[in-house]
């Protein structure tokens, strides 16, 4: 699995016209998966991200978590975080999860991602989605679990 988090103020996903999902601060995640993924990757991931102390305690020093913030996610569908583009100037993507199999994992992600009880809002998987966000810091995070 692969997930691009960046610490937000604000996030949106517009599906058609329309907000189909919304936060405040919290992370924007754009995730992928792959065929081997499983729910050993998905519990990591939710672990690492959940508990992740990126936000500025009293000190300005980046020490507080999702919950001490009362933060949430904004989770995106990612097929393209797969792309292989060592040959020529077209992206190749298939590394990519059969989208199956990554639809099910991007929705065993968020269910176990709220069960901890960060609110976690979504786009729509396969969806055309326009995302909007204000990176705040800025910071980016890349989580590849294939370099855990």
């Amino acid at each position: 699995m692969r997930i691009l988090l960046q610490k937000v103020s604000e996030a949106s996903v517009t599906i058609d016209g329309e907000v189909h999902g919304a936060i405040k601060k919290g992370f924007c995640l754009l995730v992928g998966a792959e065929d081997s993924d499983t729910s050993e990757e998905v519990e990591y991931l939710v672990r690492k991200i959940s508990k992740l102390r990126v936000f500025e305690d009293a000190d300005d020093k980046m020490n507080l978590s999702l919950n001490d913030v009362d933060g949430s996610v904004l989770s995106v569908s990612q097929f393209t975080l797969y792309a292989n583009t060592k040959k020529g100037n077209r992206p190749s993507f298939v590394d990519a999860g059969d989208p199956a199999h990554a639809e099910k994992i991007y929705a065993e992600f968020n269910q176990k991602m709220a069960a901890t009880g960060i609110p976690v809002a979504t786009g729509v998987f396969g969806a055309d989605m326009q995302v909007a966000l204000v990176n705040d810091g800025p910071v980016t995070i890349w989580f590849d679990t294939d370099h855990k």
